[in-house]
């Protein structure tokens, strides 16, 4: 489907993407990962023929980006940018008939959108008169409404709350056994790792990490133990076989120095803690992130 390789765009004097490379095919999701100002934006404007690559080729289905294929492709920015004064029904129909759809099909598509969205008598209503929430679930619509190939997300979890977090996984989940392409950015790696099939995750403009998510996390070994607790657990940070701790109010994820034995840690535990959950198993999502973006070296 889309392949970019080696892309590489300069502003001035600041490298902002620098030798990308990746690829998501039909059927499957893949996470743009990086913190603020990693490039991803400036990759996702250059994939969509906002911005031209200094260097590197982006190509779909084996052909360069062309306005044939651009209607091909669903965006989704960042930015906000719906016009807050009309209303929700007459702005999704506007973006729909931009996009090439007749009439009768968008109106199908938007009522069917809208009622899956929860918004069905929101569609009189004024887009200032929507929640963020809302209006972040109106962008949605207009990026998926003529049924692209490739959909392109970026922050696209960003105002919703848990409930409507979850109605956006399914959907696209359902998107992907439609046999889309799905691209998002996200910063919330609790979401990328239920969701991505691979991640590219960059960091001031360079590729630090990419590959199928299983596979990323199997570098990273088994060497990590999830534990959830009753009692007070700041005593874990003394522990010298822990090499690397993230601890929160009743739940902590440590990584062992090498050569550590899991039951070690379990016995000094169970001294100090109620013990609900102890479990040995593959680093988050997260933690992989924070390693590899605070150490600053690609692992692969």
């Amino acid at each position: 489907m889309l392949k970019v390789e080696n892309l590489k765009k300069t502003f001035s004097n600041v490298v902002a993407v620098d030798g990308i490379s990746f690829e998501v095919k039909r059927g499957e999701i893949l996470g743009l990962l990086g913190p603020n100002g990693a490039g991803k934006t400036t990759t996702i404007r250059m994939i969509l023929d906002i911005i031209k690559p200094d260097q590197g080729t982006i190509k779909f289905d084996g052909r360069e980006i062309n306005d044939e294929i651009k209607s091909k492709i669903g965006y989704l920015p960042e930015e906000r940018g719906l016009y807050r004064k009309t209303r929700v029904m007459e702005t999704i129909l506007y973006f729909a008939e931009l996009k090439g759809l007749d009439r009768k099909t968008a109106l199908e598509r938007t009522k069917y959108w809208l009622k899956k969205f929860g918004l069905a008598e929101r569609a009189n209503s004024r887009i200032e008169e929507l929640s963020k929430g809302n209006q972040q679930k109106v962008q949605i619509i207009v990026s998926i409404l003529h049924d692209p190939e490739l959909v392109i997300l970026d922050e696209p979890f960003a105002g919703l709350d848990p409930v409507n977090q979850d109605l956006l996984k399914d959907i696209l989940l359902e998107l992907k056994e439609r046999n889309k392409a799905i691209i998002f950015s996200t910063h919330q790696m609790e979401q990328a790792e239920k969701l991505c099939d691979s991640i590219c995750l960059i960091n001031k403009g360079k590729l630090m990490l990419s590959g199928p998510l299983s596979d990323v996390k199997s570098r990273f070994g088994r060497n990590t133990i999830h534990i959830e607790f009753k009692g007070d657990g700041e005593f874990l940070r003394s522990l010298k076989m822990v090499k690397k701790i993230d601890i929160y109010s009743n739940y902590a994820e440590l990584t062992l120095e090498a050569d550590t034995n899991p039951s070690e840690i379990l016995r000094e535990i169970i001294k100090y803690v109620d013990l609900k959950r102890f479990e040995v198993k593959e680093p988050s999502l997260h933690s992989i992130f924070i390693d590899v973006v605070s150490q600053g070296v690609a692992r692969g």
